[in-house]
């Protein structure tokens, strides 16, 4: 079965971490939340969540590495050089690597995007050194997935569903019937 590992800095996204955790779990695929040193988390709006698990090697075993977003949740994830090591190992190994909005900065500072097509929060075109910016909702290259912001945490979290071979249409139709309050 498929392991995504998401990783939440103090002052992640709390929309996009909990949807994408949230979206991954309704597909079957198994998904954990790791923090760093304490297991509740800060978010950017100032709710504090329970990671699953304190960061550490188990981090591996995953299929998917996920690096949200959130002010200052990309800069913490970006200035700890364990997550850096970490985003190498996965590239290195040939393992996914998914990051939006400013967790895409930490794909740049990890030198891993280096000729790859990437999207990231409006503005970072040039904070994405290395990488090939395009002005897309969600940016699959190679192993790499990339998006925007808050607003694009759906389509980002589906191309997650869709890379480890699932099929969301069934999962966007209950959405949108929802949505559209059942009618």
């Amino acid at each position: 079965m498929a392991k995504a590992a998401v990783l939440m800095a103090e002052g992640y996204e709390e929309g996009e971490t909990l949807t994408i955790v949230d979206l991954l779990r309704r597909a079957g695929i198994e998904c954990y939340t790791f923090s760093f040193k304490e297991e509740y988390v800060k978010g950017m709006h100032n709710m504090y969540v329970k990671a699953d698990y304190v960061f550490n090697e188990a981090v591996k075993e995953h299929d998917m590495l996920i690096l949200p977003g959130g002010r200052p949740g990309g800069a913490n994830l970006k200035a700890n050089p364990e997550v850096i090591s970490m985003v190498q190992y996965f590239n290195e190994n040939n393992k996914y690597l998914a990051a939006m909005c400013s967790g895409t900065v930490v794909l740049s500072e990890a030198r891993v995007i280096d000729g790859k097509k990437v999207t990231g929060y409006t503005g970072y075109a040039e904070k994405l050194v290395g990488g090939q910016f395009v002005d897309d909702v969600v940016a699959f290259d190679q192993n790499i997935i990339t998006s925007q912001g808050p607003a694009t945490t759906y389509p980002f979290a589906f191309k997650i569903i869709e890379v480890f071979g699932k099929d969301t249409s069934l999962m966007k139709e209950r959405l949108m019937y929802n949505f559209a309050g059942g009618k």
